[in-house]
């Protein structure tokens, strides 16, 4: 069996998890999420917790497995603490301003790229060269960071860009290193 979907999944105190088939609704202090998993899969509420369980050993039912309960434990923790991606910007003169709910990201283009925060997603400026996403969907909060990345994704000669908090660019030597070896 999956380790990871035969795991029970705690259901904090102030959320309230609705189960109806293979349609999950979870509401806690941050909003409300939906989702609709495979009906073939069993997914019980007991004694304040989600356990997830598959009818046999297909390969369908053993990948669907491990993924309905991942899916479902981060709509329990996005409705409680949220999710959040932090974006850095490197460059001469690149910077990010927050322009009501949206940014406008100045990254080294004839004028300004303006980007609107999607519905239920806040972006957020903690100073002009780092912003963060923040909100209660993973996917989401995780596909707007990328969009914005994709604005200027890292150069690997100087490293200038848009990078998520933490990541690595790998550098190249320029022309000058290559011809003087």
């Amino acid at each position: 069996m999956s380790r990871v979907g035969r795991q029970p999944i705690p259901v904090p105190s102030g959320v309230e998890v609705n189960v109806d088939g293979g349609r999950v609704v979870v509401k806690g202090p941050k909003g409300q999420l939906e989702g609709s998993f495979d009906p073939e899969l069993s997914i019980e509420l007991n004694d304040g917790q989600i356990l997830v369980s598959r009818p046999t050993d297909q390969p369908r039912h053993r990948s669907m497995h491990g993924l309905t309960r991942t899916l479902i434990a981060n709509m329990v923790e996005g409705v409680t603490d949220g999710f959040e991606r932090s974006l850095e910007i490197h460059g001469v003169g690149y910077r990010v301003l927050q322009q009501g709910k949206g940014v406008e990201l100045h990254v080294g283009y004839s004028k300004p790229v303006p980007f609107p925060a999607p519905e239920g997603i806040e972006l957020a400026v903690e100073s002009p060269t780092l912003m963060h996403v923040r909100g209660i969907d993973k996917q989401s909060v995780g596909e707007v960071a990328a969009q914005i990345r994709r604005v200027r994704p890292p150069e690997p000669y100087k490293g200038k860009g848009i990078r998520y908090r933490g990541e690595h660019v790998r550098r190249k030597a320029g022309k000058a290193a290559a011809t003087a070896g």
